[in-house]
Formats: C-alpha cells, structure tokens, sequence
C-alpha cells in the first residue's frame, strides 16, 4: 500500500520533535503543505490521499535541512511578519515576532517619512508605509544583497514607489530629516553568540552581533539621528532585554527626550523610544 499524506505528516511530526524543534506538529504541517504545493490548511483534509512521490522526494529534502536546524523561512522563502508575508533568504534576518513591536510603536503616532536603518528583508519600513498609505520612507543596508530582498519585498507589498532602499552605513548616505527613524540593529554580544539557538548560525552573522559589547550600533545611531530628525521626530529602536538603561543612556546623553522603554509579551524591555524636543520657530 502506497503511503499517505497522513503518513508522512505523522513520520515528519516525529522527526523533528525528535530534532529538539518546537511546535514540531505545526511546521510538519507547513512543511508538508509547501511538499504538496498546497494552502497548509488543506493538509489535514489530505489526510487519507496518497502521497506522491515527487512530494515525498520534495518532503524529504525540506525535512533534512529543517532537521539540521536551517530555519523554516529559509525552506519556504517566506515568513510571515505583521499583517504580511515576506521573502526571505540567507542573506537577511528572519523577522522575529517581538520586532512587530516596532511597527506597532511606530504607527502609534502620525508620520509622513520614516528612515529605516539596517533594513533587511524591509519589513519594519515597509509594514509601516502599508499601514500609512500617505507616507514615504527610506531604508538602508551595508548589503547589496540585502537591498535586492526588500525591493522584491517593496514591489510584492505594492510600497515600491513610496519607498527608496539605498547601499549606507548608517547615516553616511542619508540625506534629510525624518518624523520618524526606526532601527533593528545588531545587538547581540560577542559573547552571548555561543549561547544561541542553532538556527541563527544560517543567518548573515552581521546583522546579529557587532562582534563586541552589542552597543556599537546604538553608539552610532545616537551620534546621528537628531541631524536626520524633524523637531519633535521620533526615534525607535529594537534592544536586547538587558540593554534598556545603556541605550538610554546613550540617547540622553545626546539630546533625545521623552525616553521610554516598551516590553515584550514576557515582560522584557524589547523597544526604546525618544524624541527630538520642538524648537522655537
């Protein structure tokens, strides 16, 4: 008797609980949904249907790479990200669910351009523009390959003519002021990289760790962003849990107000927000 859908998502479900991943029966289902080349919401009406063996060639190699702990975005070349699905390759950080908070802080006041640094796939700057149909922006990345992504991303979300990606190390081809910067940048230390998951060693190893204290990048976006803000512009950055006070620190040592820090689902600061004050006219 051939095998059946039912059969493969079952083997699946165990091979990557036996893997250490978590939520093993919800990718399994994924997974098997991308092998077949259906909706996964299809899979568990599948169950009694045979499975082809072009699908189960196709499952098996997704299987192995997921089993090794490539992330899942990577195998299916998306990840879905507030409100939207985004391509996403080796090249970019996967987008995390914590770093929505940005968007939803960033939407938590009006704007009408936004600097994106450090883009990636682009999915903060452009689920903002998506929300704020009257807003442009800009984003940036120190890799061309990175910026390819985002235009593909840019195009897809229907944003491309509202927004600019452009090749600069922070602030060095930025021109202009903004009502609003926003930021994910490396923030892991040196140190702490031993200690994360396995999936993050797929990942560009720049976009994670400044390979030291993991404050280099907040230290040069301080320095920056007030020439780059709008009187009364905000400025929101994505943190480590324990880096709330120094970053703070660093932003009021240059100027910013109304400094506060957001937290996560779990209660961990995740965002920091500040101002440039309103000058007189």
């Amino acid at each position: 008797m051939s095998r059946t859908v039912g059969d493969g998502l079952s083997d699946l479900r165990g091979r990557l609980a036996a893997a250490g991943i978590e939520g093993a029966p919800r990718e399994a289902r994924r997974i098997m949904a991308a092998a077949l080349g259906v909706a996964p919401d299809r899979v568990s009406l599948m169950q009694t249907d045979p499975l082809p063996p072009a699908a189960e060639d196709r499952l098996t190699g997704m299987a192995a790479r997921r089993c090794a702990r490539e992330p899942l975005s990577h195998i299916l070349g998306l990840r879905a990200f507030y409100r939207h699905e985004f391509r996403v390759t080796r090249h970019v950080l996967d987008p995390r669910p914590e770093t929505e908070m940005l968007v939803e802080a960033g939407l938590g006041a009006p704007f009408e351009r936004v600097l994106d640094l450090g883009t990636g796939t682009g999915c903060i700057l452009l689920s903002l523009l998506a929300a704020r149909p009257g807003a442009s922006g800009v984003g940036t990345d120190i890799s061309d390959d990175a910026l390819a992504v985002a235009r593909e991303n840019a195009q897809t979300l229907g944003v491309a003519d509202r927004c600019e990606l452009r090749l600069s190390d922070w602030f060095t081809a930025v021109e202009g002021q903004y009502d609003l910067v926003v930021s994910n940048p490396p923030y892991i230390a040196a140190w702490e990289m031993d200690t994360l998951e396995p999936e993050l060693r797929y990942e560009p190893r720049g976009a994670l760790t400044d390979e030291g204290d993991g404050l280099t990048a907040y230290r040069a976006i301080a320095a920056g962003a007030m020439d780059h803000l709008r009187p009364g512009g905000r400025l929101l950055l994505e943190i480590g849990w324990r880096q709330g006070p120094d970053v703070s620190a660093l932003l009021r040592a240059r100027g910013f107000e109304n400094l506060r820090l957001h937290t996560d689902l779990d209660g961990r600061d995740r965002v920091v927000s500040a101002a440039r004050a309103f000058t007189a006219p």
